[in-house]
């Protein structure tokens, strides 16, 4: 039975989990005006948007080796600051020159917030016994639609700089609250002392690593790409080019919501193979869409398919790593950012050579991939665990 500490964790995990999505949204929805703010061309925009996938396998590899020897705790309370300082930062840039150490910056932050979040809920997970980590990654998705029905609410009235700014007074006082009752490394750790990084094989998490690389292909697609989407090929207002990234994020909530009872009773594999599927009707959507409210639930549907993936993956690493030393998440979380560069920069290729549209036949192809990987989401358990 979990006790009150375990609880006292779990509510913190839940407010870390959304700091994050609040922050990465803060970003991640103005996309189109900081290229609008910038005049920034297709090819430089998406150079651009490879800085923060590229510096941010860099922070998760970090994070890998810090929380192996502080924790994860010391890690956010550290990270989670400092990406929404870059939030803020990036807003306030008068020019590329400033912008482009504003991104390093937020890529740095983000890839160590992605894995220290994941460690902690991994640590929940285990010690629950039960399937929990949907539930923290659908925190996540909310405050991740906030921010975006945020920028949506005050595109006309507020300049750029508050619209990035506002949402991160949130975000810091949320993380600093939170941070005081995370687990500590003694509390996250079991029989660390048995499982190192070289105890740990590669050839049951690379199932693992590739789908999430090609999960977030399209999550790249969508968070990178869809406002200018919506902007230049369905030519929509200020106040609708949010709503494709909140409608994504509420799918994604929606499916979150269900996901832990959906897994304890099918099977991680059962529900990553159907998310396959309908990630890959939902980028067809896209490419096909004729207008605004269908382009708007296309882009829900691919939210609803690439929901569980993430978690799933995560859930199945922690499986893998029963010493709780993050080593295994850490190598997923790697290739988390794996698909955000090739997604930046597959379908920003695209996009300069054939048009946006088929830009989104990328994530298209890879959802059905995922398909074929989801066996390896229900992994034997490791001998250490029996």
């Amino acid at each position: 039975m979990p006790s009150s500490r375990d609880r006292q964790a779990r509510l913190s995990t839940y407010v870390v989990y959304g700091v994050q999505g609040l922050s990465f949204a803060s970003l991640l929805v103005q996309v189109s005006n900081l290229q609008a703010k910038h005049d920034l061309d297709q090819g430089t925009l998406t150079m651009l948007l490879l800085i923060v996938p590229v510096f941010a396998g860099a922070g998760s590899v970090a994070a890998g080796t810090f929380a192996a020897r502080f924790g994860s705790k010391l890690l956010l309370r550290i990270a989670q600051p400092v990406v929404a300082a870059a939030v803020v930062l990036t807003g306030l840039a008068p020019n590329v020159a400033l912008l482009v150490p504003a991104l390093l910056m937020f890529g740095i932050g983000v890839g160590a917030v992605d894995a220290g979040i994941n460690m902690q809920g991994v640590a929940v997970e285990r010690r629950y016994g039960l399937q929990v980590l949907n539930g923290f990654h659908c925190v996540w998705s909310a405050l991740s639609i906030l921010g975006a029905l945020w920028v949506s609410a005050t595109a006309t009235e507020l300049r750029l700089e508050l619209m990035m700014a506002v949402p991160m007074v949130l975000a810091v006082a949320g993380s600093l609250y939170a941070g005081r009752n995370l687990y500590t490394p003694a509390e996250e750790q079991v029989q660390a002392e048995s499982v190192t990084l070289d105890g740990l094989p590669w050839r049951p998490i690379i199932p693992l690593c590739l789908a999430m690389a090609f999960l977030y292909v399209g999550d790249a697609a969508v968070s990178n790409f869809g406002t200018l989407f919506m902007k230049d090929v369905l030519s929509a207002d200020p106040r609708v080019i949010p709503l494709a990234y909140a409608a994504y994020q509420a799918a994604t909530l929606a499916v979150r919501l269900g996901g832990d009872l959906a897994v304890r009773r099918y099977g991680p594999a059962a529900i990553v193979r159907i998310g396959g599927v309908l990630a890959g009707f939902g980028f067809l959507g896209i490419v096909l869409t004729p207008n605004q409210p269908l382009g708007i639930v296309a882009f829900g549907l691919t939210g609803m398919g690439l929901a569980v993936v993430a978690p799933q993956s995560f859930s199945a690493a922690g499986r893998l790593d029963p010493a709780g030393t993050g080593v295994a998440i850490a190598r997923v979380n790697l290739f988390n950012y794996v698909g955000f560069i090739v997604g930046a920069a597959l379908v920003g290729g695209i996009a300069d050579a054939a048009g946006m549209r088929l830009a989104f036949v990328a994530p298209l192809v890879l959802s059905a991939v995922i398909i074929v990987l989801a066996p390896g989401f229900q992994p034997k358990r490791s001998p250490a665990t029996t």
